[in-house]
């Protein structure tokens, strides 16, 4: 089940669909509504809403060189309303699931990342300020992998860790110390009692 919107506004009907899940949002149907936008008394643009039920597409997240697989990605409502004659407002919640290396131990965890966005889009090219917001624009579709790759991005997580208590690796040998004791020496010497070293080493010639 879906919800779209009837003629009215912003009032939603609900009727019995083939449930479709979009891995881009056509907004041809919606703008047709265009003509129904008026100024509310708050000045701001009030037009036509549909919800869509979407998913994104993408099998990995690749930023800086790195390539980070999805292991789980969930579909999702994506709410969008008219603001304008060429404007939208686009807002949902999103869950997705990547796949990282342990910033300790660099064994693969799994980073559960959950979400909620909300952006205003301009299809008008004449006035669209920001260029990065038509990288995933064609016409009036919208593609929601590119829609979600900088949402996505400021939600990564700052420190991955497989779990709190990771112990890392060894600095010596590289063995992953959350799998046992590898026996190395892990003494690391101060480097600023190297100078007091080199004095009693002199001391001893």
């Amino acid at each position: 089940m879906i919800q779209v919107c009837c003629l009215a506004p912003c009032i939603f009907t609900r009727v019995q669909l083939r449930k479709v899940i979009y891995m881009t949002i056509d907004l041809s149907e919606l703008f047709l509504y265009n003509s129904r936008i008026h100024d509310t008394d708050e000045g701001e643009y009030t037009g036509a809403c549909r919800q869509y039920t979407v998913e994104p597409e993408m099998n990995f997240f690749e930023i800086k060189g790195y390539s980070y697989p999805v292991v789980d990605k969930k579909s999702f409502i994506a709410e969008v309303s008219l603001k304008g004659r060429n404007k939208v407002h686009i807002n949902g919640e999103v869950s997705i699931s990547l796949e990282m290396p342990c910033d300790r131990c660099l064994e693969p965890t799994t980073q559960n990342i959950v979400f909620s966005f909300e952006k205003d889009i301009d299809f008008d090219e004449d006035t669209s300020e920001d260029m990065d917001d038509r990288s995933y624009i064609d016409g009036k579709t919208i593609d929601i992998d590119g829609m979600l790759y900088s949402e996505i991005l400021m939600n990564l997580p700052t420190k991955v860790l497989c779990n709190e208590e990771c112990k890392g690796i060894c600095r010596v040998c590289g063995k992953n110390l959350n799998k046992g004791d590898c026996g190395c020496d892990s003494f690391v010497p101060d480097p600023r009692m190297s100078v007091i070293s080199d004095i009693f080493k002199n001391f001893g010639k």
